[in-house]
């Protein structure tokens, strides 16, 4: 199924729901019995064949070739569907909290349960996440009860109080209230089972597995379509019970905080420390540090600008979870900048210091190897920085940029406005030179930034698309203060068009057979050192390839193919990397991110990808 015939279906589930409730949840649940009816199916399939073929034997009959075959299938398809049957999935990671390791949050879930009237949490769980989460798994495979699991992150604790966690623990404790929690948790739970049933098919060579893959090719996609309405009324529902228990300021204010919070979590924080590598040759647990940064209140320009971030973005059908802006809409509260949490929730927890030293100690072991790699980086990078600072009477304009971005690389905060307006008195109009200072000039010299955009715009082709786009941002910045109407809308047509260039090289990028028009990248050891670098932060990869893709439509642009290799991981899970990926890799470049599966195969890359760019170094 394409993505337009699945956006299809999804919009028509979203007005079934509007229009009849009731009976598009009983088609929902009809749909999802059909999964089962297939299995039931097999199995009668298999029983019958066994029982006719000993039936002919017991009459006399001989045991022909034709028999001993269908005795043969019968028992694989009989196997097969027993083992569908019984299918195991995996409990959560992270570590099980007892009631004595954190009174304060066992009692916080008795007082939710009790309000709500819903049934028990099993386990809770601790682990390093910024999130929270509930989850409910099979106890006997399709069949059976279910088993509640809670998992919260320890990040998450630190970032906010106790009232605003309370609420977060509401919101993930709505999912299984009353009846139409109880439908909800057994779509999500079917949901889990058929993923996990068509990753052991996948696995397999015989008729069954065959077949199977077949049925579940067609039904997977129907099923994640006319589910989709039902988890995203789940997703507004849990939040309508959170603002009962709570109140909807409480709700909200948390919502807000945890986006703006995660935004310099991700942006902010993590970049920071691993940045620490240049001084420490050793790994140094993140959370000791974090918890009281996290107390502290967010810079007010990155909050703005980070919740202004969110409340753009736009719920499509990638994501069951409602957008920010949509939540607040629903509750009725207003985007503002939220008031921050004066202290943590770290006291639900019985020994907060022995669970940050826990994890801190985990985070270590899992990253000593890659921690390595990126001090040795660092060096190299801190070690190319002053031959080039040696070297300042001679550089030429593209040493001074490196000389700058490797600045950067070492210290964001770096001054190095001098360094690109030296680049661009040795060669005006130089691409990285003009994109490096709009970066470090302060965002509030608007006029500046933009005419150093206006000149990168009309110098270099492949640089207009984000010209463009930054222009635009920098414009519609409140914070910034009044803009100009006539520019604005010079630069929104400018970045129109880039947009629709853009999209015909992504067109020509996914159209093309990934083998076809490849070349050896071109990176320099800094942009693959950057790219390393972003490996490193995402623990799935086992090995990355790198390959420069040549567009015929714009032989000017810089595009890429990054192969990389996800043991582990489910083909949604794998999916889902590879398209944030393509959003976050720093690529001097637009970059197609492919898994090593199916199409293409491990093999396959080895043999084309010119070898791996990034190899994750054993524990």
């Amino acid at each position: 199924m394409n993505r337009a015939d699945f956006v299809h279906l999804v919009r028509l589930s979203e007005h079934a729901s509007a229009d009849d409730s009731l009976g598009y949840r009983r088609g929902v649940a009809f749909f999802a019995a059909l999964g089962y009816l297939w299995v039931f199916a097999c199995l009668a399939v298999a029983v019958g064949i066994i029982l006719w073929v000993v039936g002919g034997l017991g009459q006399g009959g001989r045991f022909t070739f034709t028999r001993g075959w269908l005795m043969l299938f019968a028992f694989g398809l009989l196997w097969a569907t027993l083992r569908a049957l019984w299918v195991r999935l995996e409990e959560p990671e992270g570590v099980e909290l007892r009631r004595e390791d954190a009174p304060g949050l066992f009692e916080a879930l008795d007082r939710i349960r009790q309000r709500i009237d819903g049934p028990p949490v099993h386990r809770v769980y601790l682990d390093s996440d910024f999130n929270a989460s509930i989850r409910q798994l099979p106890r006997y495979g399709l069949f059976g009860g279910a088993i509640n699991y809670l998992n919260v992150g320890l990040p998450l604790l630190m970032a906010l109080d106790r009232r605003r966690l309370v609420s977060v623990l509401a919101h993930e404790y709505g999912h299984l209230r009353g009846n139409h929690g109880k439908l909800s948790a057994w779509i999500y739970r079917t949901r889990l089972s058929w993923l996990k049933l068509d990753a052991n098919f996948q696995r397999d060579d015989g008729l069954m597995a065959f077949a199977s893959q077949a049925f579940f090719r067609w039904y997977f996609p129907r099923f994640a379509a006319k589910t989709f309405a039902l988890a995203r009324q789940d997703e507004y529902e849990a939040d309508r019970v959170a603002a009962r228990l709570l109140g909807t300021r409480v709700v909200a204010q948390a919502l807000k905080e945890i986006s703006i919070k995660s935004a310099w979590y991700a942006d902010r924080f993590w970049p920071g420390h691993w940045a620490r590598a240049i001084d420490e040759p050793v790994p140094v647990g993140p959370f000791s540090s974090l918890a009281p940064k996290f107390c502290a209140p967010v810079e007010e320009d990155f909050a703005r600008s980070a919740l202004r971030g969110a409340l753009r973005s736009i719920s499509d059908v990638d994501d069951t979870h409602p957008v920010l802006r949509d939540r607040l809409e629903a509750l009725d509260e207003k985007s503002a900048l939220p008031s921050w949490s004066s202290k943590s929730a770290l006291a639900l927890l019985d020994d907060a210091p022995k669970w940050i030293a826990h994890f801190d100690a985990e985070w270590c072991s899992g990253h000593a190897n890659d921690w390595k790699q990126h001090h040795a980086y660092l060096v190299r990078v801190r070690e190319r920085v002053a031959a080039l600072t040696a070297s300042a009477g001679r550089n030429n304009a593209d040493e001074m940029v490196e000389w700058a971005d490797c600045a950067r690389r070492l210290d964001a905060e770096a001054d190095v406005r001098a360094l690109y307006e030296r680049a661009l008195q040795i060669t005006a109009n130089h691409a990285g030179a003009l994109r490096g200072l709009a970066q470090v000039l302060p965002a509030r010299d608007r006029g500046p930034r933009l005419a150093v955009l206006e000149r990168l715009h009309e110098s270099s082709n492949a640089s207009q698309w984000w010209a463009a786009r930054t222009a635009v941002s920098i414009l519609e910045d409140p914070d910034a203060g009044a803009h100009d109407e006539r520019s604005l809308k010079l630069w929104r047509e400018r970045a129109k068009t880039a947009e629709a260039a853009e999209q015909r090289a992504w067109e020509e990028m996914t159209a093309t057979p990934c083998f076809a028009q490849i070349a050896r990248h071109d990176l320099s050891e800094f942009e693959l050192g950057e790219l390393r670098t972003d490996l490193v932060r995402s623990s799935a990869i086992a090995r990355a390839w790198v390959v420069r893709k040549n567009l015929r439509e714009f032989p000017w642009r810089r595009a890429y193919i990054v192969f990389i290799e996800l043991p582990g991981l489910t083909d949604d899970e794998r999916w889902s990397l590879c398209r944030e990926l393509e959003q976050t890799l720093s690529l001097p470049g637009a970059a197609l991110v492919l898994w090593a599966g199916h199409s293409p195969t491990l093999a396959e890359i080895e043999r084309h990808a010119f070898g791996a760019v990034w190899t994750r170094a054993a524990s």
